[in-house]
């Protein structure tokens, strides 16, 4: 087996980090009007330097920001797109491992008009970002551009700024590709998109509430396809695009469950990215053989390690699961991580800041041992 010299790495992760404690102590002070923006900002960079000193000191080839400047994985940046503004929110339930049910209202994000792309958005977190990485690839993660209508449905969407919905998926793409040409011009080669939808499209108490909407739950899928394609369809040359599927990450619980074989065809055959970071760490996902649509030119990150519970799992464990996936695609096309971030909003997972490094460790140990 072989080292990766381009991404996704063989040891790789999802992009967020437990935020610490100064960093959550400022947003609480620029909440109140204590500080402003621009001193919220330099304790936002000085936590920055600190994660990025972490993961190069443990050794990760992929490099990010922590999402240390963002409260949810998905809001902070799409609220920046022209149209699209934040509404209350949409209750969710939250199942943990212990049984308990977490009630959170995510806020609910929706178009009240055309979707433009009108200043850059990532970009100047990325200029940041790659000047303090002195050793290893900058990583940037945004929403992918389906969160911008799962969860609304056709509700969501203005009548009157998109009678024809054919006319917003356009829209949306064109917004996403003028996003990775700028992040491109400013050096960026590594992009993840975070996309619950597809995942939850999976669980079929989700697919009832799809179905609720007005939405076909079976036709989705090559729907988002079409959408993701259209959006990255002009990625600069030598700019990896990769898709992480999550089940909700929310204080340690999820939210839906399901083996990928509902979406399997539409996301491996049909979704152009490189990569995929799929969630494995446990058996809500089901098991390996929906991969056996993968094509020979993705890899596949396996997201076996849990990034929701403290408990260190067993090398031997992760390594027999490897390879029980290389029984559905080859070895040389897998590569590990742990099964999501850390900290997917300002919340952050019920698990200790030593624990991240362990986790981080454990992942890397174990690929070295299997692809060297």
């Amino acid at each position: 087996m072989s080292h990766r010299s381009k991404p996704p790495f063989r040891a790789d992760h999802v992009g967020s980090f437990l935020r610490p404690p100064a960093l959550l102590a400022a947003r609480e002070r620029f909440g109140r009007g204590e500080i402003d923006a621009i001193a919220l900002r330099q304790i936002e960079d000085d936590a920055i330097r600190e994660v990025v000193r972490f993961q190069q000191d443990l050794g990760l080839e992929a490099i990010t920001d922590g999402e240390f400047r963002r409260t949810y994985f998905h809001v902070d940046f799409l609220e920046q797109l022209e149209g699209v503004e934040m509404k209350g929110g949409i209750q969710v339930r939250f199942r943990s491992a212990t049984g308990k049910n977490i009630d959170m209202a995510p806020p609910l994000l929706v178009v009240n008009g055309k979707v433009r792309h009108v200043r850059p958005i990532q970009v100047g977190d990325f200029n940041f970002l790659k000047s303090v990485v002195t050793r290893g690839t900058p990583k940037v993660a945004i929403p992918s551009p389906t969160m911008l209508h799962f969860r609304g449905g056709r509700a969501g969407i203005s009548l009157e700024a998109y009678p024809d919905l054919e006319q917003f998926y356009v829209d949306v793409a064109a917004a996403y590709r003028r996003e990775l040409q700028l992040l491109g011009d400013a050096g960026c080669r590594y992009v993840q998109l975070d996309d619950t939808n597809l995942a939850y499209l999976c669980d079929e108490t989700m697919r009832a509430g799809a179905r609720s909407r007005g939405d076909d739950p079976d036709a989705l899928p090559r729907l988002y396809a079409r959408l993701i394609n259209d959006a990255i369809r002009d990625r600069p040359a030598g700019m990896t695009v990769c898709i992480h599927l999550c089940r909700g990450n929310f204080m340690s619980a999820w939210a839906a469950q399901g083996s990928y074989e509902p979406v399997a065809e539409a996301l491996f055959r049909d979704l152009e990215v490189d990569g995929y970071f799929l969630e494995y760490d446990d058996a809500r996902s089901g098991d390996f053989s929906p991969l056996r649509f993968v094509p020979p030119d993705k890899t596949v990150v396996l997201g076996i390690v849990s990034s929701k519970i403290g408990t260190l799992e067993s090398a031997q464990d992760i390594r027999q699961r490897v390879h029980e996936a290389a029984r559905f695609v080859p070895l040389e096309q897998l590569c590990l991580s742990p099964q999501c971030g850390f900290s997917s909003t300002v919340h952050g997972n019920d698990i200790a800041v030593e624990s991240q490094a362990a986790k981080l460790r454990l992942v890397m140990d174990v690929a070295r041992e299997i692809w060297g």
